[in-house]
C-alpha cells in the first residue's frame, strides 16, 4: 500500500490502550501495540524510506516512578502488558532509526482527554457517573483509588504536538505532557462544581 501511495508522514496511533484490559488480553495487546509497530516500520523501510514516522509512545513506560520530573531518559519500568508492549514499540522505533537512518521518532504521551474517551477510563467514568447522578439515574458512582494522580492534557493539543514533532529537522524522542498532576479526587471535585452538584462534608454528593 505504501508503495503506491508514497506517504510523506505516517503516524501510528493504533493500540489496545487500556491497562487493565491488557491483563485480560496480553497476547492481543502485544500483537497490536508492540509487533504492529514493527510491521509499519518494515513497510516504511521497504516501500517509502523517506517518509517521516511518528510512534505514539506512552507515559505507562514509567508506571513505577523512578525520577521526578520525568524526562525522555529515565529508566523504563513498565508494569503491565500494555506498558511492556509500548516499551517494545518505543525501542523498535529507535532501532529502525539508528539502524536504517529512518526519520522515526517517539512521542511519549501522558494522558490526553477528549469527548471520545472510552467509558472504561476514569475521566469518562467520573463525568458519565455524575451526569447520571445529576439526572437522578443513579445514586452511586464507583471509583478505584481516588488519590491516584495523573497528568491530564487536551487531546487536540497533543495531536498538534505530534505534527510539530514531524516538522523538526532531526528525528528525536519527546515527552508530551502538561507538567502538572491532579488526583482523581480533584477531577471529581471539579466535575461536581461544573455540574453544580452540592456536596456534604465528606465529599459525597448531596441529595438533589
Amino acid at each position: 500500500m505504501f508503495q503506491h501511495i508514497q506517504p510523506t508522514e505516517i503516524a501510528n496511533l493504533a493500540t489496545q490502550s487500556h491497562v487493565s484490559v491488557s491483563f485480560e488480553t496480553p497476547e492481543y495487546t502485544g500483537d497490536v501495540t508492540g509487533i504492529g509497530t514493527t510491521r509499519l516500520l518494515d513497510a516504511i523501510l521497504n516501500q517509502c524510506p523517506t517518509a517521516r514516522f511518528y510512534q505514539a509512545s506512552s507515559s505507562e513506560l514509567y508506571e513505577k516512578v523512578v525520577e521526578l520530573p520525568q524526562t525522555e531518559k529515565p529508566p523504563s519500568y513498565p508494569r503491565s502488558p500494555y506498558a511492556v508492549a509500548k516499551a517494545y514499540s518505543y525501542w523498535i522505533t529507535v532501532n529502525y532509526r539508528e539502524s536504517y537512518n529512518l526519520f522515526a521518532r517517539n512521542g511519549i504521551l501522558f494522558n490526553h482527554e477528549s469527548p471520545r474517551r472510552g467509558r472504561r477510563f476514569v475521566t469518562k467514568k467520573i463525568i458519565e457517573g455524575l451526569v447520571k447522578y445529576k439526572r437522578g439515574l443513579t445514586s452511586t458512582v464507583y471509583l478505584g483509588n481516588s488519590d491516584a494522580k495523573q497528568d491530564w492534557g487536551v487531546a487536540g493539543d497533543y495531536v498538534e504536538a505530534m505534527w510539530l514533532m514531524l516538522q523538526q529537522p532531526i528525528a528525536d524522542d519527546y515527552v508530551i505532557a502538561t507538567g502538572k498532576t491532579y488526583s482523581a479526587r480533584e477531577f471529581v471535585e471539579k466535575t461536581l462544581q461544573y455540574l453544580e452538584i452540592n456536596t456534604i462534608s465528606n465529599g459525597r454528593p448531596a441529595n438533589q
